[in-house]
């Protein structure tokens, strides 16, 4: 009976109907969140280049950024991830997806998700954690969305008819094992309330975890799936072969080990412990050789295909996405050098270098895969020349905004570092250096605006394209089984009866064998432990050091918890997202510590939950700006920043003067704070709200005094003000002491 039948041609098929519904609603929602995350990226490069942008207390700057981070990242490249994996995998694998109920819990799961996230970030309500500052009930959906997709991917390949894996399937697999750990550990909070938490960590182990969180999720949620988007739509868009199967081995496993130990270069100079920064920067300057694998990878596989650049919108669209991916992964090791990182940290060159990966990485391969997909899931053609009027858009507009932001960004390096003649600081007043950045910035949205415009006519395209109408799901007749019984080297030591050239690559044959790489593709589940293991080692290696050995923490015993007021401020101070303009952390430089007082030290953080270092300076640095002024200056500061500081482009805050202080949960802040083993008493929590209301009075009483407006003791200004006033204060008691 088995002889038989593998005998008969005609019941040696199977038919397969691919799920291609659920395709094209990923691909319909990457563009509607796109439009959305990058029309919010307009409007903030607006505010910061017009401050009068800043509209009402849910639109400022600060409470907009996170929302247009969450939906270019999580919404826009999650969605169009999600469009390449549901599309790919099926045919890979051929096989249709395991289940369509858990691809439509994923789909609408997800989308839900996106929505909750742009309504709580202009809410305010944030963890202040960079690309994950969604609060707890977020993250747990997230996670079981996450699960609902890995489940439904996993069964795939367990019931798939094609034995071994193909290259892209790698990329989806470290991507998915690896944001799942990336996420559950850097988002281990205690709760307060349905609407805020504490992180489990603090100062400087906080600051590890998350930097080890966000440089990886750039590396597994924006660089890894779209290598599998480009292993597989490159190929068949280009109808070549990828270049080198030996080469894609070597540049999956280095760079799944090595980009894990990346995260510390994020905070060189910082109160983290030296070695680690340096272990970040070692494995960053490592990484820059894997990742110029896979550029050289896509770039070959277009050997004998450049004729077709010129009437093709979908190469052109991936010929430029690669060349970021490059352009992005050579400058990314570079900026991990400490002495490139001194100068560029907390710069508009960081911004520039970011968005040259977001949008001509992730942007230009996602719209060359949407484009080239078009066709196939509607009955229609996308009109080429609006395609190539948006590719010229969009790297135009991408020129312009990155162009501007590393000319920014040098600038600012080196106004700041500045010295006289004389030894004083050249430009002492900080905005001295924003006014020489305003046509940058003017520069950036013009940028910004093509690029937007570039994707609103791919919108046009597509809604063109669908006129035809949807067409039916692709039903494909397959073999079955489809084990391979014998190797797919030929005797000419071609690859599926093509000659490869990883002869010629680097001596890449005598490096790599491809038999013992061949056989674990058979075996997907071993491959996904070997990947996650490969994943574990370089973060625990990291992580388990900081989080255990306290020595690597020296305490200050002058640094004291914040009072039941101050922590109020401080959660104030996070939900206007003041940490996306300002830092708090003077580095040890001759110019930081002449421009801000004495540098940070690791045990002035031990209190801070989550840390508040921030990434960027469009305003200057915070740490020691407690007593530097009086009350009421930051009063007027914050209800006018311009009544205070002539030429500043911050936002004004002045509901801050009118809307109520709300300390009903004041005590449960500090049993919270207590359990994340900050030394509060019971008696303390127990007296929380008094305390909080003395402080409150006092303050408002002194800022009467001094000429201030009556009546702010119940206001939300006396609690920032009196976080501020706190901030950098404690090691000026240590210095006391010592005289």
């Amino acid at each position: 009976m088995s002889s038989s039948t593998e005998s008969s041609p005609k019941s040696a098929l199977e038919k397969v109907v691919y799920d291609d519904k659920v395709v094209r609603a990923f691909l319909w929602a990457t563009m509607i969140w796109g439009v959305i995350g990058m029309l919010a990226g307009v409007v903030l490069a607006l505010q910061i280049a017009w401050f009068p942008a800043n509209q009402t207390e849910f639109f400022t700057f600060g409470r907009l950024r996170p929302l247009h981070t969450n939906a270019v990242i999580f919404a826009f490249a999650g969605n169009a991830i999600f469009t390449a994996v549901y599309y790919s995998t099926q045919r890979l694998m051929k096989t249709r997806m395991f289940n369509d109920m858990l691809s439509w819990v994923h789909f609408v799961g997800w989308q839900l998700i996106i929505v909750s996230a742009a309504i709580t970030l202009p809410l305010g309500i944030t963890q202040s954690r960079e690309y994950a500052e969604l609060e707890w009930p977020i993250d747990i959906a997230i996670t079981v969305i996450w699960v609902v997709f890995a489940v439904n991917f996993f069964g795939t390949l367990i019931k798939r008819r094609e034995k071994h894996i193909y290259v892209a399937i790698w990329f989806y697999i470290a991507s998915i094992v690896t944001v799942a750990v990336l996420h559950i550990f850097n988002n281990l909070v205690v709760p307060v309330g349905l609407f805020k938490s504490y992180s489990a960590f603090a100062g400087v182990q906080d600051a590890l975890i998350q930097w080890w969180y966000g440089h990886n999720a750039v590396a597994f949620f924006l660089t890894t799936p779209f290598l599998g988007l480009m292993y597989y739509f490159l190929p068949k868009a280009a109808e070549r072969p990828v270049f080198s199967y030996k080469l894609s081995i070597v540049h999956f496993w280095s760079l799944v080990f090595i980009y894990i130990w990346a995260g510390p270069h994020h905070l060189h100079y910082t109160a983290l412990p030296e070695w680690a920064s340096t272990m970040g920067m070692v494995f960053s300057i490592m990484l820059w050789m894997p990742s110029w694998g896979g550029m050289i990878n896509g770039l070959f596989t277009l050997r004998g295909a450049w004729h077709k650049l010129r009437d093709d919108p979908v190469l052109k669209f991936f010929v430029v996405g690669i060349t970021f991916y490059g352009m992005s992964t050579f400058e990314g090791p570079m900026l991990s050098v400490k002495m490139v990182n001194s100068l560029s940290h907390y710069t508009d060159w960081t911004i520039a270098h970011v968005h040259s990966g977001a949008l001509g990485w992730n942007g230009f391969m996602t719209f060359g895969m949407i484009y080239w997909l078009l066709p196939r899931l509607w009955d229609g053609e996308y009109n080429k020349k609006l395609a190539n009027w948006h590719f010229w858009l969009g790297t135009v507009g991408i020129l312009l905004y990155v162009i501007a932001m590393y000319s920014a960004g040098v600038t600012q390096g080196l106004m700041w570092r500045a010295f006289d003649e004389t030894g004083r600081l050249m430009y002492p007043d900080f905005m001295e250096t924003v006014i020489q950045l305003m046509p940058m910035y003017w520069v950036r949205v013009l940028g910004g605006l093509l690029y937007l415009s570039g994707v609103l006519l791919s919108i046009y395209n597509i809604v063109h394209t669908m006129k035809g109408g949807a067409r039916p799901d692709t039903e494909v007749q397959v073999p079955s089984p489809t084990w391979r019984k014998k190797k797919d080297r030929g005797e000419d030591g071609s690859v599926g009866g093509r000659k490869t050239y990883d002869e010629a690559l680097f001596g890449l044959d005598k490096i790599v064998g491809d038999g013992w790489h061949r056989a674990l593709e058979g075996w997907p589940m071993v491959f996904t432990a070997l990947t996650t293991g490969a994943v574990l080692i370089g973060g625990a290696v990291e992580i388990i050091p900081m989080v255990m050995v306290d020595s690597n923490v020296p305490r200050i015993k002058t640094v004291t918890p914040y009072t039941p007021l101050e922590l109020e401020g401080r959660d104030i101070y996070v939900s206007e997202g003041c940490y996306n303009c300002h830092s708090q952390m003077v580095r040890p430089m001759l110019h930081e510590v002449e421009r801000y007082g004495e540098y940070s030290k690791p045990g002035e953080f031990v209190y801070d939950h989550p840390f508040q270092w921030g990434s960027k300076r469009t305003g200057p640095d915070l740490h020691r700006v407690g007593g530097k002024y009086p009350h009421l200056w930051h009063v007027r500061h914050m209800e006018n920043p311009r009544s205070t500081t002539p030429n500043s482009i911050m936002p004004p805050y002045a509901w801050l003067l009118e809307k109520e202080l709300d300390l009903s949960n004041t005590q449960a802040k500090l049993e919270a704070q207590m359990m994340l083993g900050v030394p509060y008493t019971p008696a303390q929590a127990d007296n929380a709200l008094q305390s909080a209301q003395d402080q409150a009075k006092a303050i408002a009483d002194e800022v009467a005094a001094q000429g201030g407006p009556q009546g702010l003791e119940n206001k939300q200004i006396v609690a920032l003000v009196a976080y501020l006033q706190r901030l950098g204060v404690d090691i000026k008691k240590t210095a006391t002491e010592e005289k």
